[in-house]
């Protein structure tokens, strides 16, 4: 039978984070860099715990005014302390509760700049190995991301998402350009099936492009996530897709 993970940021101050967290397989919580604390954190953990949903941390820029969506905020070493310590804080919570994480998934900016600047992913492997060598990293495939995974050892998770346009060479189209973000549920729903089954996308111009996927991704803070999950999650199923933690 086909499968696939489906992943949830979560942690951000969203009220829907409990009803997700009753449709995902995985969740990305924020530890502190663009939102996230450690009441928030520690919620966060017992409720997926409860939901059986894989746990991942979701370290960013350390940009809170930006919700961590600035790219080039921070570089380097001064880039690689707040990256270990925004895992570790959230590690040594899921500890608390007698678990592990699964993996590390990069927030908004961040991720962006690292999936093609080789010296930056380098920065947030090395952060991962640091806190919890062996975990999975999250990125997008054929990224500079998934290199640095390699070069460091770490297994990789390579991520669609159901929700963003795509363009023709297989990148995200920008969020500052119109259309980036997917507004129909029906659109949303094609997508997501298309990526779990035939393992492809339809790009922005219409062109149908090859992209091999571990998880997909539900954004927890846009707005109808919840309901975005539970429609995306039936329909896969209804494929005879299973829903389960990648890895």
């Amino acid at each position: 039978m086909a499968s696939i993970d489906i992943n949830a940021d979560l942690g951000e101050g969203d009220v829907a984070d409990a009803e997700i967290l009753r449709v995902v397989s995985s969740c990305n919580i924020a530890c502190g860099g663009h939102a996230g604390d450690s009441a928030s954190m520690r919620a966060t953990v017992a409720a997926a715990i409860e939901n059986s949903v894989a746990i991942g941390a979701h370290p960013s820029y350390p940009d809170r005014d930006g919700f961590g969506r600035r790219s080039g905020f921070l570089a380097g070493a001064d880039l690689l302390a707040t990256l270990v310590e925004q895992i570790r804080s959230l590690s040594a919570v899921v500890a608390e509760h007698g678990a592990a994480l699964h993996h590390v998934k990069p927030h908004g900016a961040l991720y962006s700049d690292a999936s093609s600047d080789a010296e930056l992913a380098d920065v947030v492997a090395a952060a991962v190995v640091e806190v919890c060598d062996g975990v999975f990293l999250v990125g997008l495939p054929d990224s500079e991301l998934q290199r640095a995974a390699c070069r460091r050892g770490l297994p990789f998770l390579a991520e669609a998402f159901i929700d963003r346009a795509y363009l023709a060479d297989g990148r995200l189209v920008s969020r500052s350009e119109p259309g980036a973000v997917h507004q129909s549920l029906a659109t949303i729903e094609a997508q997501a099936i298309s990526l779990a089954r035939d393992h492809s996308v339809t790009s922005i111009d219409g062109q149908l492009v090859s992209l091999s996927a571990d998880t997909l991704c539900v954004h927890g803070d846009t707005p109808g996530a919840a309901e975005v999950a539970r429609v995306v999650r039936h329909a896969l199923e209804q494929q005879g897709i299973e829903i389960c933690v990648a890895g």
